[in-house]
């Protein structure tokens, strides 16, 4: 559905699952950290306030969204989490250069949700402005680092379900 049609930070707190006793890795760019710090800030406080304790929740940073899918793939492999939020901002510019990282990151995201038996979240803005990103990270659209968060405690608990 498009972000204008729906704020990314409402949901209904009864239909989220609880978090306590999760480990959640967080991969986000340093690129663009005026927002991928909202972002990032997002995601932590929406795990914690459903229950995830702050020492389960293990963070990296990567130096911009194309990296985003190795640092998961580090954090599958090395830490034992549940499941991987990858945060990162691409703002279009004059280059194809946004293209070829929003694909490669879009593509990455799905391999390793592939290839791994655990969620990895796609927090990533692909925005044509620097106003859209900002509406998108904690603006009038809400948090997509709250709708990351929500996302990887739901796919935890179908991953849970299944196993």
């Amino acid at each position: 559905m498009a972000t204008a049609l729906q704020n990314l930070s409402s949901y209904d707190p009864n239909e989220i699952p609880d978090g306590k006793g999760k480990r959640i890795g967080i991969v986000v760019s340093d690129w663009n950290t005026a927002i991928t710090g909202n972002l990032l800030q997002g995601a932590y406080e929406t795990l914690t306030k459903f229950g995830v304790n702050e020492e389960d929740i293990i963070l990296e940073h990567v130096p911009g969204s194309f990296e985003l899918t190795y640092g998961g793939k580090l954090l599958i492999e090395k830490s034992n989490v549940d499941a991987v939020i990858l945060l990162g901002c691409v703002i279009q510019g004059e280059t194809p250069h946004f293209t070829f990282v929003c694909n490669s990151v879009t593509q990455g995201t799905t391999q390793l949700n592939l290839n791994y038996n655990i969620p990895i979240i796609f927090g990533l803005l692909t925005t044509l402005t620097f106003d859209q990103a900002k509406a998108r990270a904690g603006g009038r659209y809400g948090n997509k680092g709250d709708e990351a968060a929500i996302t990887a405690l739901k796919m935890i608990a179908l991953n849970t379900k299944y196993k």
